[in-house]
């Protein structure tokens, strides 16, 4: 055998025990070798708060593309104000994680996910109820931003810049009464077998959960963080038991108040929006498929109901009793 042979072989050899260097030292190697490498034009820039100035830019940069969009007509109408619908679907992929989630829980996971809106669900005497009992009730209280919440199941509403217990409020029998409570309990029902028929899921597999709550929107500048109701979020994100949504709008875009119209922020950067109107209910998956946002209301009050459904039998809520009110 040739002396060149030899030589060559040796080289291969080295190459072979390089290339099989186990992985935790490579790492290590990798590791080390960063703390070399210097920055070639100096040391890198940092400042204070950093993440959280990051954060920010981000959700400017959305708010951005949802404003941007908007005026440029990127937008499919979904449901417009004078539209009376029967039902009408837009389907969109599952999140990864939001299949992942409900594949946990028998009878949850939907056939498709997406937004189904339905103006024949609830009744015009059925939403002049909720509505009525909605104003009375906030009458008590009124935040100091743009945003007040009424939740019947816990009493908490809103005044001034915290919450109180409307439940422990002497005026509340002037405020509620049994019908109310029945009405509000009808409502929920309808909507929950309108969510299991549409997403193809069991009636009996989803549950009503908290939050469910009146909302009341006014142009009124925020005052913390809860009156800021524009930002895009993801339900499952801001509410870690919501697994389907619904929203049952109780008054109308462009009569009762401009702006405030719901708009879904789909991948391919074209916002698809529902025009509020009342009795229309809007229901959709809570996953992060279904990234939304509320225009900014330009004036006007605008009112709706949020009832939210869960997979997770250990995070059910019962419907609000009158009768707890009279204890």
């Amino acid at each position: 055998m040739s002396q060149e042979t030899k030589k060559s072989k040796k080289k291969d050899v080295k190459k072979e025990k390089i290339t099989q260097v186990p992985n935790n030292v490579k790492e290590i190697v990798d590791t080390d070798a960063n703390k070399n490498n210097k920055p070639k034009f100096g040391p890198s820039i940092s400042f204070p708060y950093q993440k959280v100035w990051s954060r920010c830019i981000l959700i400017v940069g959305v708010l951005f593309i949802v404003w941007y969009n908007s005026k440029q007509g990127k937008e499919i109408q979904l449901a417009k104000q004078k539209d009376i619908l029967v039902s009408r679907t837009q389907n969109v992929d599952c999140s990864e994680e939001y299949k992942n989630e409900l594949n946990k829980f028998s009878g949850c996971l939907p056939e498709k996910c997406g937004r189904v809106v339905t103006d024949k669900l609830v009744t015009s005497t059925e939403s002049d109820v909720l509505l009525r009992l909605a104003i009375n009730g906030m009458s008590l209280g009124s935040s100091n931003g743009g945003v007040t919440i009424l939740d019947l199941h816990s009493g908490a509403l809103s005044k001034g810049s915290k919450f109180i217990n409307i439940y422990e409020l002497e005026e509340k029998d002037k405020i509620f009464n049994a019908a109310d409570f029945a009405i509000y309990k009808v409502v929920k029902t309808k909507i929950q077998h309108a969510i299991a028929h549409n997403f193809g899921v069991n009636i009996d597999k989803i549950y009503l959960t908290k939050p469910t709550f009146f909302s009341q929107m006014t142009n009124m500048p925020a005052k913390t963080i809860h009156d800021e109701y524009w930002h895009p979020h993801v339900d499952k994100e801001t509410y870690e038991y919501f697994h389907y949504t619904s929203l049952l709008y109780l008054n109308d875009f462009d009569r009762d108040f401009e702006g405030g119209r719901f708009m879904f922020i789909n991948k391919n950067n074209v916002n698809s929006t529902v025009e509020p109107r009342k009795g229309r209910v809007l229901m959709f998956t809570s996953g992060s498929e279904n990234l939304h946002a509320v225009e900014k209301v330009k004036s006007g009050i605008r009112y709706a109901l949020t009832i939210s459904f869960t997979c997770d039998i250990n995070k059910a809520i019962s419907d609000p009793s009158y009768r707890n009110i009279l204890k």
